[in-house]
């Protein structure tokens, strides 16, 4: 059995998403180790605080299969900000570590689109080629618009300002796309916006100890398997700026000899995304499941749910 764990990121916030997590010992104390008031409705505004909610809600999943079940993860990847979990989880970063970049990140990524109305969207039944032709078509100097995560065969995620983000919605329509919605989220990432932003986290993360990964990490940048303490560093810097290579990480599942993938707290996209991308590995979120449940069908039994 080869495990991989699923990190979700910015989108996928709930409200009082870290109050609603399962009863158990590894996740209680993590809830310890974490600043409190950050998953209300109001705290969630903040990119920052939603940030580290999901950081915490991740860690917190990762820390109950892995203490509570037993569970050893071979791979561990994180969608955006859900990377920050996955370091934690295969040993790079100290969750005290990860919560105070986490931070400087959101705050960074706020200052980077003040003066200005940014977002993102998520554009599904078009194949990414497609997406960027249209991309190409409507983005302009005065409303920018960017290819931001490619998150399989047939949806794409754009950032750019509100104009240019309504203007995909109209154009996505016309060429066939099945779904285009809005994310949660009130910045523009994943793109040249956000340089200063992966230059100041680089800046952070060069004064953290090296500690050698003990699970492959996949990186969002390349979509590719790391087991270097610099490489997954490079990797939690530099994606920011860069365009979220999901497809391709979960692609290489499969190759990697992964078997099953369970997806932390909040939500289930990134099950779903698993499911059509690769059906042979069974995906489970800890969203539907308990964790009971997940450790059982990770180890190919079943038990209870």
């Amino acid at each position: 059995m080869n495990l991989a764990l699923l990190f979700p990121g910015q989108g996928s916030q709930q409200p009082d998403m870290l109050h609603t997590l399962p009863a158990s010992p590894a996740i209680t104390a993590t809830l310890a180790q974490s600043p409190t008031g950050i998953d209300s409705a109001a705290a969630l505004a903040s990119t920052a605080n939603t940030q580290r909610a999901l950081l915490v809600a991740g860690v917190a999943c990762a820390r109950a299969l892995v203490d509570d079940y037993g569970l050893t993860p071979q791979f561990v990847a994180g969608h955006s900000a859900g990377a920050f979990a996955a370091a934690v989880t295969a040993g790079v970063l100290t969750l005290s570590e990860a919560l105070e970049v986490v931070a400087v990140r959101g705050r960074a990524m706020e200052e980077a689109c003040a003066g200005g109305e940014w977002g993102m969207a998520a554009v599904t039944g078009l194949p990414e080629r497609t997406a960027r032709q249209l991309v190409a078509r409507i983005a302009t100097e005065e409303d920018p618009l960017w290819v931001a995560n490619i998150n399989g065969a047939t949806q794409t995620v754009v950032s750019g300002s509100t104009r240019a983000l309504q203007r995909m919605a109209a154009a996505a329509d016309t060429a066939g796309a099945t779904d285009y919605r809005r994310l949660a989220v009130t910045v523009a990432s994943h793109c040249p916006l956000q340089q200063a932003t992966a230059t100041e986290l680089a800046r952070r993360l060069a004064d953290v100890p090296r500690r050698t990964p003990t699970a492959h990490y996949l990186t969002n940048t390349g979509g590719r398997a790391v087991l270097s303490a610099d490489a997954v560093l490079e990797d939690l810097a530099a994606a920011v700026a860069r365009p979220v290579c999901w497809y391709d990480a979960m692609r290489l599942l499969p190759e990697l000899g992964v078997t099953c993938a369970v997806e932390a707290r909040p939500g289930d996209i990134l099950t779903r995304l698993l499911a059509s991308t690769a059906p042979g590995i069974e995906a489970l979120s800890l969203q539907d499941h308990s964790l009971a449940s997940a450790a059982y069908r990770a180890r190919g039994t079943r038990g209870p749910l």
